[in-house]
C-alpha cells in the first residue's frame, strides 16, 4: 500500500513522501497514530497547503522538544529499590519507574521515550539512559540506582501450646 507520511517516521521517511508499505503496518501502526493520510497519493493545489501546516506544525514541535531536551540533558535521577548484599537488585528498574521519578522532579515524559537497550537496570550504580523526546532529538540522562537492603530483624515464630 502507498502512504503518504505527515510526519518523519524513523527508518522509513520523512513529512510528506509516498512510501510503500504493508497493509497491516499502514493499518495498525501508521493511521491510528496519524502518521500517514488515509488518502491516496496524488498531487493536488490541496495537498500542498496541507503539507506546508504539517511542516510548521511539525517545526514547533521540534522546537518544543530542543527546549525539553537543553533542560532534560545531563539530569541526574536517584531510584531506590531492594537489593541484596551483591549489588543486585530485588526486581528491577523500568521505563515505568523512570517516567515516575522524572514525574516527581517536574518533567513530562512518555514511557516509550525512554530507550532502555540492555532491557530493565538490574543492578545497583549509575547508569546512562537515552531519552527520545523527537525522532530528532535524543539526550541522555543519568539514573542512579540506590540499593535499599533488607532488614535483618526477622518476625519470631508464634508456637502454640504443645
Amino acid at each position: 500500500m502507498q502512504v503518504i507520511l505527515l510526519e518523519k517516521v524513523v527508518n522509513l521517511g520523512g513529512l510528506g513522501d509516498v512510501v510503500k508499505v504493508k497493509d497491516g503496518y499502514a493499518r495498525n501502526y501508521l493511521l491510528p497514530q496519524a502518521r500517514r493520510s488515509g488518502q491516496r497519493p496524488k498531487a493536488s493545489p490541496n495537498s500542498r497547503k496541507k503539507r506546508a501546516e504539517l511542516e510548521t506544525a511539525q517545526s514547533q514541535t521540534l522546537a518544543a522538544a530542543q527546549e525539553k531536551g537543553t533542560k532534560l540533558d545531563g539530569l541526574m535521577v536517584q531510584i531506590t529499590q531492594k537489593a541484596g548484599v551483591d549489588g543486585h537488585l530485588f526486581g528491577s528498574v523500568t521505563n515505568f519507574d523512570i517516567v515516575e521519578a522524572l514525574k516527581a522532579q517536574g518533567f513530562e515524559v512518555e514511557r516509550s521515550m525512554i530507550r532502555l537497550p540492555q532491557g530493565p537496570l538490574k543492578t545497583v550504580g549509575d547508569h546512562s539512559i537515552a531519552v527520545a523526546l523527537h525522532t530528532d532529538v535524543l539526550v541522555h540522562i543519568k539514573v542512579s540506582v540506590l540499593g535499599k537492603l533488607r532488614s535483618s530483624k526477622r518476625k519470631p515464630l508464634i508456637e502454640g501450646p504443645r
